[in-house]
């Protein structure tokens, strides 16, 4: 055996000494210990390397982000990604919180003077949090119950004979009890049954074996409440709907939830009520004689009185659990697709917010996305001013040197497209549709605000319009990611656990395509590892009375950046015109003397070797022994191409000009459309009228398809035929055209 392994037993081995004879966790488990079942419980639910989890642990524990740790860190990690680091950073989390939960239940029962050292041994030990629940359950602080009372009232000596089972008259055990409140045989009887009751909703190994049964074979059933049919019509589907709880998929459950929070249903998750009878009675009922007899209307009492209800709450919410994970990993994969979405990157634009009565706000921008001008044109009707609105439009596009067009997908957006290409410009314009959910919400935000005081909400959103097609992740960044459009029942889920999803999404996106130090805004950078508000807030204050920074070591003269913000922050940001190029790359500056040592080995200037595939392929890991295998790797892939933006270039999208409204679709068509949505039961696809049509999952692809996501991406343009068209209804099915 191993020296580690010695120890390692030995501690186990003392650890359960002291928890068998009732010594103070709390005040003997070394930090050591502590660390060890640490690691142990975050191994068993990662499945991850101990070495991994403890250096990942030791880096968090140190301030490191987790883009810093999975990108500049994996020879500590073991090359873990940012979804496994994630992932140690909240098995921690929930250990710590369970530990917390031991120490409130052990205080609470030794106030109580409850607490054996074999019971204290078993709450310690314990790190699930429905068992340690169970065992605290017959000593949890609770209103006076059914079997208080009866206890109260001498019952309790009855209850136990009775639940011997060793034979014997019922009614003549209870005689004896008769007196004071107790009127007569019958009610010291049910007393009886009362407290037996609660025994056996207390019992830890039958709440084990009826939670299995609940898991197993619950069923979930929907039913109507009366009254509600015409107001609840959207969701007639579940007037009366049952399935198998643990078949319930992600959508329909929540689905479910809400139509039940917003009143229209009723729902219930229980199995048959014989299967859980029968359980009960074969764990506690010895026999059939008159004492097994009232055991078995006991049973009864402890289940539809305490035990159904109990295990139906337990199983809903661990159902809940599981469809709110799935809806937030859905939702997280489609944020993740739209703030990477293609950018058009630094062109001068101009964009419209298309309207009707209103009509069409314009705005332009220059290459950084600063409001030039603003207009108002009205091409459609009811005033119909088309010639006026051309006019308008050629003179921007001329005055402004317009690069390209924006134009917002909402209401007018396809008319307003079919205007602007009407236009003969004196150059090839490209015209993008580009997706405007969640504009207005940032047209009246603070932020918006404070970026345009002297503007209207309506400039504010066409900004927001152009702004998103430059550069979706920088403008993105700014509004909640509930409001932008790509959720699944994002008001159902928990809410905590998606703002902190969501939050790693954009975190993780933004440090992935890196930031221009001299261009982002205070938002875009709080995004930046080892930043936040206050020294993004710095950086724009530094930039406003210094002018452009020049290089990422002028970083450090930030008020407040320190050298830990800079060692987690550098690697993120990006400074164009400094003159080391590796300022321009994801090459961290820790590394900037090793790559210098690889240039003058090779006998090239650093900017030589910059971009020189041929001449980076001679480079050898062995004549650099002082870097690992991670590092040195990463750092050829990137003087490669250093700087590279991972996001893809956009493409424009040609709708059919014949499609005007879901009236013009015809079962059988072939169109081309936009993916606005994934979902876990298909994709919502743009086809370029108000609608979006779905394709559901049987319909993406000629196999079994059990994930969206794995075969469709949001932005992704497809060719899709029309299946199903339902004017009334205002839905449209689409198939898949696999080419």
């Amino acid at each position: 055996m191993e020296h580690a392994d010695i120890i390692k037993s030995l501690t186990k081995f003392l650890l359960l000494k002291l928890l068998q004879t009732g010594v103070s966790f709390a005040r003997f488990t070394t930090q050591s210990t502590y660390k060890m079942q640490q690691h142990e419980f975050i191994q068993s639910n990662s499945g991850l390397l101990s070495k991994s989890i403890s250096n990942t642990l030791a880096l968090l524990k140190e301030g490191a982000t987790i883009p810093f740790i999975s990108r500049y860190r994996k020879e500590m990690t073991g090359g873990l990604d940012e979804v496994e680091v994630a992932a140690v950073r909240d098995f921690a989390k929930k250990y710590d919180e369970l530990i917390a939960r031991q120490q409130t239940i052990l205080t609470s029962m030794e106030e109580q003077g409850v607490l054996s050292p074999e019971l204290k041994a078993k709450i310690e030990s314990c790190f699930d949090a429905t068992i340690l629940e169970d065992l605290y359950l017959p000593y949890k602080q609770k209103r006076e119950t059914k079997g208080d009372k009866a206890k109260k009232l001498g019952l309790e000596p009855l209850a136990k004979m009775i639940f011997s089972q060793r034979g014997g008259d019922p009614e003549q055990m209870a005689e004896r009890f008769v007196k004071g409140d107790v009127e007569d045989e019958e009610f010291a009887i049910s007393g009886a049954k009362d407290i037996m009751a609660e025994w056996m909703n207390e019992n830890t190994n039958a709440r084990a074996r009826m939670r299995q049964l609940f898991k197993r074979k619950a069923i979930l059933h929907a039913k109507l409440v009366k009254g509600k049919e015409v107001v609840g019509e959207k969701y007639r589907d579940y007037f009366d709907f049952s399935e198998p709880l643990h078949k319930s998929v992600s959508h329909r459950f929540l689905a479910l939830v809400r139509a039940e929070r917003e009143g229209f249903i009723s729902l219930k998750a229980q199995p048959a009520q014989e299967d859980a009878l029968e359980l009960l009675e074969h764990f506690f009922v010895k026999g059939d004689d008159a004492c097994g007899q009232v055991v078995a209307e006991a049973c009864k009492e402890a289940y539809k009185r305490l035990i159904c209800p109990s295990m139906e709450n337990e199983v809903v919410k661990e159902a809940k659990e599981r469809a709110d994970k799935e809806a937030i990993k859905v939702f997280s994969t489609n944020l993740r697709q739209l703030l990477l979405a293609p950018p058009v990157g630094s062109k001068r634009v101009l964009a419209l917010d298309p309207g009707f009565r209103t009509g069409c706000k314009v705005v332009c921008l220059d290459e950084s996305g600063n409001l030039l001008t603003n207009a108002t044109i009205y091409p459609h009707p009811p005033q119909k001013e088309m010639a006026q609105a051309q006019a308008k439009i050629s003179q921007l596009v001329q005055a402004y040197k317009i690069e390209v067009i924006a134009i917002g997908d909402g209401t007018a957006g396809r008319e307003t497209e079919s205007f602007i290409k009407s236009i003969r410009f004196d150059r090839d314009l490209d015209v993008y549709v580009v997706r405007e959910e969640g504009a207005s919400i940032y047209s009246a935000s603070a932020i918006a605000r404070k970026e345009f005081p002297d503007y209207d909400v309506t400039v504010r959103g066409s900004v927001s319009i152009g702004r998103r097609l430059m550069d979706p992740l920088a403008e993105l960044v700014k509004i909640d990611p509930k409001s932008v459009g790509v959720g699944q029942y994002q008001h159902e889920v928990n809410q905590t656990m998606l703002k902190e999803t969501l939050d790693d999404v954009i975190i993780s996106c933004v440090n992935t395509v890196g930031v221009d130090l001299n261009t982002a805004s205070s938002y875009l950078l709080s995004y930046v590892s080892g930043l936040g508000p206050t020294l993004a807030e710095n950086i724009v204050e530094y930039r406003k009375e210094h002018g452009a920074i020049h290089s990422r070591e002028e970083l450090k003269k930030v008020k407040r950046l320190g050298e830990k913000a800079y060692e987690q922050a550098a690697g993120f940001l990006r400074v164009r015109n400094s003159e080391n190029p590796l300022d321009n790359s994801a090459v961290h500056p820790e590394s900037y003397k090793l790559i210098q040592s690889m240039a003058k080995k090779m006998k090239v200037d650093l900017k030589e070797m910059i971009g020189n595939e041929l001449l980076l392929k001679e480079i050898k890991k062995t004549d650099f022994p002082e870097i690992d295998t991670f590092t040195f790797d990463d750092i050829i892939k990137e003087l490669k191409k250093p700087g590279l933006d991972p996001r893809k270039k956009a493409k424009v999208l040609e709708f059919d000009a014949s499609i005007r409204s879901i009236e013009d679709l015809r079962v059988g068509m072939i169109l081309t459309g936009i993916v606005t949505n994934v979902t876990a039961f298909g994709a919502f696809v743009n086809i370029g009228i108000k609608e979006n049509g779905l394709i559901h999952k049987s319909q993406l692809a000629d196999v079994y398809v059990e994930d969206p996501a794995q075969f469709i991406s949001l932005h992704e343009h497809v060719d899709i035929q029309i299946l199903e068209v339902d004017t009334e209804r205002k839905r449209i099915g689409l198939k898949r055209i696999i080419n």
